[in-house]
């Protein structure tokens, strides 16, 4: 079948052939971002591979819908059903209300994409825009036995399920099964230690800014419904994928199958992708350590956001991706050698279709084998180093960035437009303040080294270093 596309599924803990419920149709959901603060570099390599996946989907012909929520209610500090309200947390860090910070850190989020050329979701429905879809979900819960009331609150009884952990190996299963992880707070209305929150009442946050009427009191969704309900409101009752960073395996996409099969009584989704970590040097990037990375600070040091999306395409998915200055400059440093090449190309000669077919062929071959995006890259260097006619190398190049969406046959052109002569004081300048930065970063003081790189870039010239030295360039 031409549009065979295989990647590892989570839940078989295997590589399989996606075999949609509809022939030729994907529908795919995507867990959003709780939007209580700027979207880091590590989340951000989760949307980017997804990204890949949904445009490699569409690129072997299948006809793909993507829904993805935006959690503006509901996620708490602990998946797992304890400490506060992140949203809340945002809106008393910033002395706003919390759709405020909402809205903010939202558009944040899909500015970021749109400058990593990820695709929005065909659908993108915040929380709160759901309320009776989730106490229409949790009243089928409690009817058919699956959710109970305790303190205030409904909580799924995992009991109830044959095969909770659904996606542990028997081992993972018996150590889950001991005792409560240490993370996780006891809940002593709990029932069973791994149940979860369905619907929280006032009793649990007497300060929480977001509440609605229910049957059970007034309060809040949980976390894991909205995504259930929110695929399931635009996908229906069946979803072909469902994707997340590998953090949300447990409990978040445990639950979600748990609640979402109950609630259907049939099988629900089949393949299950997740994306690795972003590490730095001192581990998992994360939020809660207060200090992170996001797009914007890239940018400020100089750094085109397309070099970190290809930074995350040579690395495979599904394992840690270590992040570091010196890697990110040698990805930027080969990708504007790559983009200023093409730019050379010129749409001339004749096409040659037998060499298009068969470079095509490999690349679309690489995308369906489990998202192999390192190939796919080596594969952009063959054709630029083949010995075919330029107008081939660019029809080629166009139609791979129909997945790899590096603004492969344009970024080039920007960048030596962009780069056009200076005058002579202008330039003396610049090289009198690389040279100044370089004793500056010799005798350690970092500090008057970036603020040399950001007096240069309030002129309009970015520099950066590689191994070759430092460069510049004057900004478009």
């Amino acid at each position: 079948m031409e549009n065979q596309f295989r990647f590892y599924n989570t839940l078989t803990r295997k590589i399989e052939t996606v075999i949609p419920h509809e022939d030729g149709k994907i529908k795919m959901y995507t867990c959003g971002p709780t939007v209580y603060h700027f979207a880091h570099i590590g989340n951000l390599r989760t949307y980017i591979m997804e990204d890949i996946l949904v445009r490699g989907l569409s690129y072997v012909g299948y006809d793909v819908k993507r829904v993805m929520n935006i959690t503006d209610v509901g996620h708490l500090s602990s998946d797992a059903d304890t400490g506060e309200d992140k949203m809340l947390k945002g809106a008393k860090r910033e002395h706003k209300t919390v759709m405020e910070v909402a809205k903010f850190y939202a558009d944040a989020f899909f500015e970021d994409c749109r400058k990593l050329n990820i695709k929005k979701a065909d659908v993108v429905e915040p929380a709160t825009h759901c309320i009776p879809e989730f106490i229409h979900m949790i009243e089928v819960l409690l009817k058919k036995g699956y959710a109970y009331q305790a303190g205030g609150n409904v909580y799924f009884d995992t009991s109830r399920l044959e095969d909770y952990f659904v996606f542990s190996s028997a081992v993972e299963k018996e150590q889950l099964q001991v005792g409560v992880r240490d993370d996780v707070e006891e809940d002593e209305n709990k029932r069973n230690k791994n149940d979860f929150v369905l619907w929280f009442t006032k009793s649990k946050f007497e300060d929480q800014a977001l509440k609605w009427d229910s049957p059970w009191g007034v309060g809040y969704p949980g976390w894991h419904i909205e995504c259930s309900c929110i695929g399931i409101k635009h996908l229906g009752e069946y979803m072909d994928i469902h994707c997340g960073g590998v953090d949300n395996i447990f409990p978040h996409h445990t639950n979600e199958i748990a609640q979402s099969e109950s609630y259907l009584g049939h099988k629900w989704c089949p393949y299950w992708f997740h994306v690795n970590h972003l590490n730095d040097q001192t581990g998992k990037m994360s939020k809660s350590k207060g200090d992170f990375l996001t797009v914007s600070l890239l940018e400020s040091k100089g750094y085109d956001p397309l070099a970190y999306r290809m930074f995350c395409l040579q690395s495979h998915y599904r394992k840690p991706l270590v992040f570091s200055y010196d890697n990110l400059d040698n990805v930027e440093s080969a990708y504007e050698k790559l983009v200023k090449k093409i730019a050379t190309f010129k749409d001339e000669g004749e096409m040659e279709q037998e060499a298009f077919e068969a470079f095509r062929k490999k690349f679309a071959d690489a995308i369906r084998d489990d998202l192999n995006t390192s190939m796919a890259l080596t594969i952009v260097y063959d054709v630029v180093k083949a010995d075919i006619s330029e107008k081939t190398k660019l029809a080629l190049l166009n139609d791979f960035d129909q997945v790899l969406a590096l603004n492969l046959t344009t970024a080039g052109k920007e960048r030596l437009d962009a780069g056009t002569s200076v005058d002579a004081e202008l330039e003396q300048f610049i090289n009198e303040k690389i040279a100044e930065r370089a004793g500056a970063k010799k005798e350690k003081d970092f500090a008057r080294a970036d603020a040399i790189r950001d007096e240069l870039l309030a002129r309009g010239i970015t520099i950066k270093d590689t191994r070759e030295g430092v460069v510049w360039e004057r900004n478009a």
